[in-house]
């Protein structure tokens, strides 16, 4: 028997665990399962049905449940299956958390880091822009465009961080909404109309003022800072400017650079020969 289960792109996480919970306790193979994201799968197959009601509580390890709630977010269609297969086979092989050499688990690990990574990406490089709206509150608004399904388990940080004010964080998977503290998902949304907003200059002044040329090593910043979102970093129209004037700028700072008087120098070189002569 094949078991479809549909799953929400709000709530993705909860809705999953309960599946998989439901499949592992009747003992339904991965084989036997499609798993449909967004409910766009279309019916391939003949008998599918309702999913196996609860039964007993379903044990995982620890380590497996923290990388089942990162790897959940990642874009993989296919990753709901392999965490699911991953679950199916820790039923037996009880060390497997342990062998990093699985190919199953080094790829969900894989996926695990790359989540994390755009997670700390979303932190770093949202911009919120003021909407100017009245009230007790202020209210904000941001535009991102996150390389996997990050919204949901970053938005409570920056529920967090600016608890003291309103904002939205719009993408095309899915929006957040934090309003009188009460944080809330919605559908994604074509990148809205933010109006101009004055820190926008404020964040190319501190970007330009902490770059430093003499360090300047494209790859190493395009690794950090990857040109995709730049388009929506204010700072990030200032870049080609400043690489393209890395070289002058060093040249200027070195001409710059004071010198040692030559009786001062004098007095070094020879108070370091003094001290080889000790030396030997």
């Amino acid at each position: 028997m094949i078991y479809t289960v549909p799953l929400p792109r709000i709530g993705t996480d909860l809705a999953w665990r309960d599946a998989a919970k439901r499949l592992i306790g009747a003992g339904v193979s991965p084989q036997n399962v499609l798993w449909d994201f967004d409910h766009d799968m279309p019916a391939l197959f003949e008998g599918t049905t309702d999913l196996p009601p609860p039964t007993r509580p379903v044990k995982a390890p620890q380590s497996f449940l923290q990388l089942a709630n990162t790897v959940i977010w990642h874009k993989d269609p296919q990753r709901f299956a392999r965490l699911y297969t991953l679950l199916w086979r820790l039923r037996h092989e009880k060390g497997l958390m342990q062998d990093q050499t699985d190919p199953d688990l080094a790829k969900l690990l894989q996926m695990e880091k790359a989540v994390q990574r755009c997670k700390h990406k979303m932190k770093a490089f949202v911009r919120f822009r003021d909407l100017r709206q009245g009230g007790a509150r202020r209210s904000f608004a941001a535009w991102f465009e996150p390389t996997h399904h990050t919204v949901e388990p970053t938005a409570p940080f920056f529920g967090r961080r600016f608890a003291d004010m309103d904002w939205m964080i719009a993408t095309p998977d899915v929006t957040a909404q934090f309003v009188d503290g009460n944080l809330t998902f919605h559908p994604g949304q074509p990148k809205p109309d933010l109006p101009d907003d004055a820190a926008e200059a404020l964040w190319g002044t501190y970007f330009c003022n902490i770059f430093n040329p003499a360090r300047v090593k494209v790859q190493a910043m395009t690794s950090e800072m990857p040109r995709k979102y730049w388009k929506n970093l204010p700072e990030a129209q200032h870049i080609p400017g400043l690489i393209a004037g890395a070289e002058a700028k060093v040249a200027q700072m070195r001409d710059a650079a004071p010198t040692l008087p030559p009786e001062r120098a004098a007095r070094i070189r020879q108070r370091l020969r003094n001290e080889g002569a000790r030396d030997k």
